[in-house]
């Protein structure tokens, strides 16, 4: 296939701005699935957690032929937490579809994915997405992209943007505006040409030595490790002798190619040969990592390692040691929990991991809490079993000044609640930069925060909108501390014996605040069992049961009241807990319990700490 037959794009947007519909879309109108083939929606998202929670984790590849073009997308997430996997993905194209959605706008993920895409000189095709929907603002939408794009520095090239109207849920594009609600094009063909006419095909050298850098890794218990990576120059055959090259200046080795598979739809197929602009992936070298190039043996080509954004939370994962430990998980040591994380590192690339001085406690460093708790839950559906701790920022020591990493957050909420969440904000050192009412009872704030700020304040930002706010942060840059923040405003209630729980305890401890356990659920000492009405820590008796005696009294008998417990979720219960407290993590069931079981050790601790 020749070079001008190819064209490589990736799709960026902000979180639920319809990347992956709009994927599903290119798939069926290119004739890719057959008429009698069952397609789900979404059919991008195949691993379970993205599945239930309807969010893209890893970016993925496909492609799909369009008047004898092929054109290879890449499907990228959105959450900043996953910033890794789009910096990856835009290394192997040559431009972007950027989705906006048409009443919400750019969103500050919008913003780091367009600043990304316009550093490495990609020129975007902006889609306003959503424009059959009630309350869509397409001209305000395209004046807000030029204006950001000119923030972010971009040429003139880049300014002169081609727009597509498009619905992405109901199949169309449109080159052209009309009237609100009604279709406003046929199907996808608009989008199609605009591809077409304004990515550039891969300019590249087939006569070249070869040049390959790897961008993705995946792994098959069949072939091994595969690496995913774009042809830059030269033409590569199965059974190729290549040397593999960390950088210019980084080691290297020789390997052999054994097969060379290229996108076709969802298949993988396997080719003969590929040449530049190909997106390939290539099985039969063992240690292939990211960012490594794949190059001649005779006249070697490396290109520099791929950059990617440091990480700016950390966390303690650790060997689970409560009495309950190993009764629900089949990995419990810290050698087999170590293991998974190594293996994490070869495909997570925003990923840092290493040991501490504690024996069993591993410290891992990620992008936000998003990043790290889906890791987490990825474990304990294989079976893992571990205690993990409060996360904490990662500060830097610039000029002599101790730093911390601020975030850029936008709350979208109704403007009743506005007060509430600017208090709450605002005792989290947060500070207002903007405020944009939009004429229909709702406001859009954006706050620059401390990261620390934010640890835990998703559960109060959903209390304090009754459930109607949309919050979203993204990583801003580093400044000098911002002095104190305030913790958790209530104690704990806290179990002072092993055993298991009865009606009869929860009926006695119900005004004393929330409970997280139900009656039947094991408890064991140090264990905390709910959230206490006031801001102290209790020690209570949860495994108290009723003396039975041969005496009746009157009234005595009624039936007791108990308020439902509050389901743990990892979010929740990691955002929760404070420095001296852990989550204890098993394939069946999430625990929060104090660092020390002991009342006399949390005693001494908290003297050793004051």
């Amino acid at each position: 296939m020749s070079n001008n037959q190819i064209r490589n794009i990736a799709i960026i947007a902000h979180v639920d701005h319809g990347k992956t519909t709009m994927v599903d879309q290119l798939l069926r109108q290119s004739g890719t699935f057959a008429e009698h083939e069952k397609v789900v929606d979404t059919v991008m998202d195949n691993n379970a957690i993205e599945r239930e929670r309807g969010i893209t984790i890893l970016a993925k590849n496909c492609a799909v032929s369009w008047q004898g073009t092929h054109i290879n997308i890449v499907d990228t997430p959105g959450h900043a937490d996953f910033g890794g996997e789009v910096e990856r993905a835009l290394s192997m194209v040559d431009g972007v579809v950027l989705l906006i959605d048409a009443q919400e706008g750019p969103m500050p993920q919008t913003r780091f994915v367009t600043k990304k895409a316009l550093a490495l000189g990609l020129k975007p095709i902006v889609v306003v997405n959503k424009v059959d929907k009630p309350g869509a603002r397409p001209d305000y939408v395209i004046n807000a992209a030029f204006d950001l794009f000119d923030k972010l520095g971009a040429n003139d090239e880049q300014l002169d943007f081609p727009v597509v109207y498009a619905s992405g849920i109901n199949g169309w594009s449109s080159l052209e505006e009309g009237a609100p609600g009604e279709q406003w094009g046929e199907d996808m063909a608009p989008l199609f040409n605009t591809i077409l006419k304004h990515v550039p095909p891969h300019e590249g050298d087939a006569a070249a030595p070869l040049q390959l850098q790897v961008s993705a890794l995946d792994y098959s218990t069949f072939v091994g490790r595969i690496g995913v990576g774009r042809i830059n120059a030269g033409t590569l055959k199965p059974a190729q002798d290549v040397l593999v090259m960390e950088g210019p200046d980084g080691k290297q080795y020789k390997g052999r190619v054994n097969q060379v598979l290229a996108f076709e739809g969802l298949d993988r197929v396997q080719v003969k040969e590929a040449f530049p602009g190909d997106i390939v992936l290539i099985n039969g070298i063992e240690d292939l990592n990211i960012g490594v190039t794949v190059t001649d043996i005779a006249n070697p080509q490396p290109l520099p390692m791929l950059k990617i954004d440091e990480p700016t939370l950390t966390m303690n994962f650790c060997v689970n040691t409560s009495p309950l430990a190993g009764r629900e998980g089949k990995f419990v040591t810290s050698r087999q929990i170590w293991d998974r994380l190594q293996k994490e590192l070869q495909s997570n690339v925003a990923l840092r991991v290493k040991e501490t001085g504690e024996d069993g406690v591993f410290e891992v460093a990620g992008r936000g809490e998003l990043h790290l708790t889906i890791l987490l839950e990825e474990m304990r559906r294989e079976g893992y079993e571990l205690a993990v701790s409060k996360p904490r920022v990662v500060f830097r020591d610039i000029g002599g000044e101790k730093c911390e990493p601020i975030e850029m957050v936008t709350a979208d909420i109704e403007e009743n609640h506005q007060g509430g969440v600017m208090q709450a904000l605002g005792e989290r050192k947060g500070e207002l930069i903007n405020m944009e009412p939009d004429g229909r009872g709702r406001v859009r704030l954006e706050y620059r925060i401390p990261a620390r700020g934010l640890i835990g304040f998703t559960n109060e930002f959903l209390n304090l909108t009754r459930g109607t706010g949309l919050i979203s942060n993204i990583f801003d840059g580093y400044e000098p501390h911002k002095g104190e923040i305030g913790g958790r405003k209530n104690g704990v209630l806290i179990s002072m014996d092993d055993g298991e729980i009865f009606t009869y305890a929860l009926g006695k401890l119900d005004d004393r605040g929330r409970m997280f356990v139900k009656a039947g659920d094991p408890v064991y000492e140090g264990m905390i069992v709910g959230i206490h009405s006031r801001d102290n820590d209790l020690v209570v008796n949860a495994t108290r049961t009723k003396q039975l005696t041969n005496f009746r009294v009157s009234g005595k008998e009624d039936a007791i009241k108990i308020t439902p417990p509050i389901l743990l979720t990892l979010e929740y219960a990691v955002e929760f807990i404070e420095d001296d407290e852990l989550v204890e993590i098993t394939p069946k069931s999430i625990r929060l319990r104090k660092r020390f079981l002991k009342e006399h050790e949390r005693k001494r601790a908290s003297r050793e700490g004051a």
